[in-house]
């Protein structure tokens, strides 16, 4: 059986990446509690390929450009739970998060290729 996943992308501003990720260690302990949720993770954009010879490791980024982006990966067992747990995201968080953001956060979601071990 496949699962459910969703990935969103969040461009925090540059005054507010204290107060997002205190947030986020808030939201993720609550999120992987939540029933239906197989996995969560949330990660900091800190590196790039540009400029870079293929093989070699990523260049650091060293200065902020207009935002800072994070990103969560979530799975579920149902796109019906993923449902459930999307409007607990929203109604708990939503409202919050957006004060950090430049634009709205943007999600992806859709069934994975490979089945969840």
């Amino acid at each position: 059986m496949n699962t459910f996943a969703e990935v969103k992308l969040f461009q925090v501003k540059p005054d507010k990446l204290t107060k997002f990720e205190d947030l986020i260690a808030a939201i993720a302990p609550v999120h992987r509690a939540q029933e239906g949720v197989l996995f969560v993770k949330y990660m900091k954009r800190f590196f790039t390929i540009d400029g870079v010879e293929l093989g070699e490791p990523p260049r650091e980024l060293t200065k902020i450009v207009k935002c800072v982006k994070y990103y969560s990966y979530c799975e579920f067992d149902t796109k019906e739970s993923y449902g459930k747990v999307t409007k607990w995201w929203f109604d708990s968080y939503g409202k919050a998060m957006g004060k950090l953001l430049i634009a709205p956060w943007d999600m992806m979601s859709g069934y994975t290729l490979e089945e969840h071990l």
